[in-house]
């Protein structure tokens, strides 16, 4: 059976044969499809990409039917129970899990560049108190291309290498000193002698003890919060990440841009709307008629459904787990047992069956960051941290695969047709 699919064109009667690789078709074969010789040939008309391999990649796979997540072939769930974030980090970089000797040199490499230039507070100083903490991310990562202006030689690998690095070491001190600016607080400098997510909440929380130490509960929960976000495909901000590094852009401004798409709350804001729908029920009591009211399109359920998850997220499942053990150790955040509640009407009820609406991983992690003591404008920031290594990743690919030229989408043309200029005066 050949690998092609037939195509007919009712409007000449042609018919075309179009290679199937992959699943896909590619999508330039369409354009040998036409009317006569002066068309421009058919294209695909997909809005917001919802059926449309923009690119091939070895990176992450979602399977949203299974409820499958892995990275490089590994699952979610045993890196999660076994793996760190620097190692998952690596291993989402590089496609290999790494060697004893080669996660000591990459943990060392890291550690020794998270410290940033004393100009960027500068920067920081440049924002009001209470300005947003992903906006100063944005702003800071671009200008941190400016202090690195050999990060633009994309095409060296030893330079892509070098600033991979520098700023998966620096997102957590970037991201602490937001925080702390934020809170009015004096910055804190990073404790190499901490791990990676024990330095983040050095440099987040540490006041006049000569040696901050972290809670093991939460520092184990922060860095199994960190694996489930390193990654997750080709999403808006990956998708940004891809675009703009597609004209070549140096590390520090992709990864702004992509910061800039998780800006945006209906990408990096969902765990922030769960908060408010818990809060806006309030009790126990109140759920029936919230359910009603979803039922009934008058209310939203937020941190049920996904674009790509059609089952259990995979990740929700283990933020769970995370959840007990956090508030074990903080106290139970009050919202706790309504989310439960909401969580077993749901999976129960026939009506958010039928619609295949399970938790998704934004339903309990802000549970849990509310409960670790960060504000709900701090949360994109939390996801941004892990993300920049699958954001790396993803851009470190597309630079190296062949197939990708600088980022140029079709449109579908509905405006007016020509049209002469007429003077103001006669208007």
């Amino acid at each position: 059976m050949a690998d092609t699919l037939t195509v007919k064109d009712n409007r000449t009667g042609k018919e075309y044969e179009l290679a199937i690789t992959d699943g896909t078709i590619q999508a330039s074969a369409l354009r040998e499809i036409k009317v006569d010789d002066d068309d421009f040939g058919l294209m695909a008309y997909d809005p917001a990409y919802k059926n449309t391999a923009s690119c091939r990649s070895a990176i992450t796979l979602i399977d949203g039917d299974k409820g499958i997540l892995r990275y490089r072939g590994y699952p979610i769930e045993q890196l999660a129970e076994h793996s760190t974030f620097l190692e998952v980090a690596y291993l989402l970089l590089w496609g290999e899990l790494p060697t004893k000797s080669e996660f000591d040199g990459w943990v060392d490499q890291i550690t020794h560049h998270t410290y940033v230039h004393q100009y960027l507070i500068h920067g920081m100083e440049g924002f009001k108190w209470d300005a947003h903490a992903m906006g100063k991310l944005v702003s800071l990562l671009g200008t941190l291309s400016t202090f690195y202006e050999d990060s633009k030689n994309v095409r060296d690998p030893a330079v892509r290498r070098e600033h991979i690095i520098k700023i998966i070491a620096k997102m957590p001190t970037i991201a602490a000193w937001c925080f702390r600016h934020m809170q009015g607080r004096p910055y804190i400098y990073p404790d190499n002698g901490l791990s990676y997510v024990g330095n983040f909440m050095n440099m987040l929380f540490r006041m006049a003890e000569p040696k901050f130490e972290p809670s093991p509960a939460i520092e184990k929960a922060l860095d199994v919060l960190f694996i489930l976000h390193a990654d997750h495909e080709q999403n808006c901000s990956a998708s940004a990440a891809r675009a703009v590094g597609s004209a070549e852009t140096d590390p520090y401004c992709s990864l702004a841009a992509a910061s800039a798409a998780l800006y945006g709350p209906l990408h990096g804001g969902a765990n922030e709307a769960v908060l408010r729908m818990l809060r806006e029920i309030g009790s126990l009591g109140n759920i029936p008629g919230f359910i009603e009211g979803v039922k009934n399109r008058e209310r939203r359920l937020m941190g049920f459904g996904h674009r790509v998850y059609k089952n259990y997220d995979p990740r929700a499942r283990i933020i769970k787990q995370l959840a007990h053990d956090v508030f074990a150790e903080t106290g139970k955040n009050p919202l706790l047992d309504i989310a439960l509640e909401l969580e077993k009407i749901a999976l129960d009820d026939e009506f958010f069956v039928e619609r295949r609406l399970y938790p998704n991983v934004d339903f309990y992690s802000g549970l849990i960051y509310q409960s670790i003591g960060f504000p709900v404008e701090f949360f994109p920031v939390l996801f941004a941290i892990p993300r920049a290594a699958g954001w790396l990743a993803q851009w470190q690919e597309m630079l190296m695969d062949p197939e990708q030229k600088i980022a140029r989408p079709r449109q579908v043309y509905i405006g007016e047709g020509e049209r002469a200029y007429v003077p103001m005066d006669k208007r």
